[in-house]
């Protein structure tokens, strides 16, 4: 279900997919493949393979270590990652933070910061939510107050993914009481090394370890370490917010779930001898979210046409089309985990934790990708909620699009 691209373009995919199956590690490809929790040494493993030919930053102008490419190579390199079983890298430096610096950063910030956030040499969190503002942003309470040289930060933030693997967070902080609530915001980079930072563990649904509570008690982070203008910062977030949404724009990894899914529905049984595949509810279903998949596709691909010609996206704000892509890409991504534990039925559970966590001492009952089935349904549980919950989205588009 491949979109059609040039001869150039075709010439590229081949090159990109040849690259990514020889450079992935199996040990890696297993683990992406089972559902196996990846470590820290992983990721970042995988991080400096990818820096090393070039490859780590696809969104980046060549002047900061880019590999120079066009949309559409970007669109086709993140599809070909999810077809190739690779990990998915901790991006919150080199897809959010790094463009914000480019885009509003200083010359010395860029310069401290971005060499070693693409080298993989330091891991970025992002602090936005806290416990009582995660899809109403704009009420954060975390605050930050001027002394001297310095900002003295308290408050808490939640959902902070990766947190415990990363060295600097980027982060929303309030500086401001006046005026609207969505003034008064800040955006600061923190050091997670700095006295008065606690970062707590949150266990998701999967049993596994991602998110975390970060408190910070009196917090100095220097002044400057603002990004942008002080007070306002809810500019940037907002333009990060897009990137998050949008998250690259392709869905090689959905097709990599939907053919699996086809070949778990082929190999199965149901009653009477016959694949679950010839059962006509199931076959329903499959050819449903295929449809679906096909037709959000094309709708990325509309929109990555009107960025390259130069439309009103630009390739800074991405508008409604960001909303609108997240709303659909996470309901066809629970969809599909959905499916899953359908066609896999008993086999999805129970699942051993330490097994995903720390690999498996004896042979799995059942085919071993049946292992991360049902961690992965609870883990994508959360992909209409974060980024803003799809409620949100919908009121985001309603608002731009028809005035409400």
């Amino acid at each position: 279900m491949d979109a059609a691209f040039d001869a150039e373009d075709d010439i590229f995919r081949k090159e990109v997919r040849k690259y990514l199956r020889e450079a992935t590690p199996k040990e890696l490809k297993y683990k992406v493949e089972n559902g196996v929790a990846m470590q820290r040494e992983d990721v970042i493993g995988w991080h400096k393979i990818l820096h090393k030919k070039g490859w780590v930053a696809p969104n980046w102008p060549e002047e900061y270590g880019g590999p120079g490419w066009s949309l559409t190579q970007k669109y086709i390199f993140d599809e070909e990652l999810g077809y190739s079983g690779a990990p998915r890298l901790v991006t919150f430096g080199v897809n959010m933070c790094g463009p914000v610096l480019m885009g509003f950063g200083t010359d010395a910030q860029r310069k401290r910061f971005l060499p070693p956030m693409l080298a993989g040499e330091e891991v970025w969190c992002q602090g936005y939510s806290e416990p009582g503002s995660g899809s109403d942003l704009a009420s954060l309470q975390t605050r930050a107050v001027r002394d001297g040289d310095h900002w003295v930060i308290n408050g808490t933030k939640t959902w902070t993914t990766k947190a415990h693997w990363a060295d600097w967070c980027f982060m929303l902080v309030r500086t401001s009481s006046e005026g609207k609530k969505q003034e008064g915001i800040t955006f600061v980079l923190v050091d997670l090394k700095t006295p008065g930072i606690e970062i707590r563990p949150i266990y998701l649904m999967d049993g596994l370890h991602e998110t975390n509570m970060v408190f910070f008690t009196d917090v100095r982070v220097p002044v400057e370490n603002t990004v942008g203008e002080i007070d306002k910062g809810w500019t940037i977030g907002k333009y990060l917010l897009a990137h998050e949404r949008m998250s690259g724009g392709s869905l090689g990894s959905h097709k990599t779930l939907l053919r699996q899914l086809k070949q778990i529905a082929q190999d199965d049984e149901v009653s009477g001898g016959r694949p679950l595949s010839e059962d006509p509810d199931f076959a329903r279903e499959i050819a449903k979210i295929e449809l679906e998949l096909r037709t959000l596709e094309a709708f990325n691909l509309r929109a990555l046409d009107k960025m390259s010609k130069g439309g009103e996206l630009g390739g800074k704000a991405l508008g409604t089309e960001a909303n609108v892509f997240k709303i659909r890409n996470s309901e066809i991504h629970q969809r599909l985990t959905e499916l899953k534990m359908r066609a896999i039925g008993y086999y999805a559970n129970p699942y051993l934790l330490n097994a995903l966590s720390h690999g498996w001492n004896e042979p799995p009952i059942g085919a071993e990708y049946a292992n991360g089935v049902t961690p992965g349904y609870l883990h994508f549980r959360k992909v209409t909620i974060y980024s803003g919950s799809n409620e949100i989205q919908h009121n985001i588009i309603a608002k731009a699009q028809l005035g409400l």
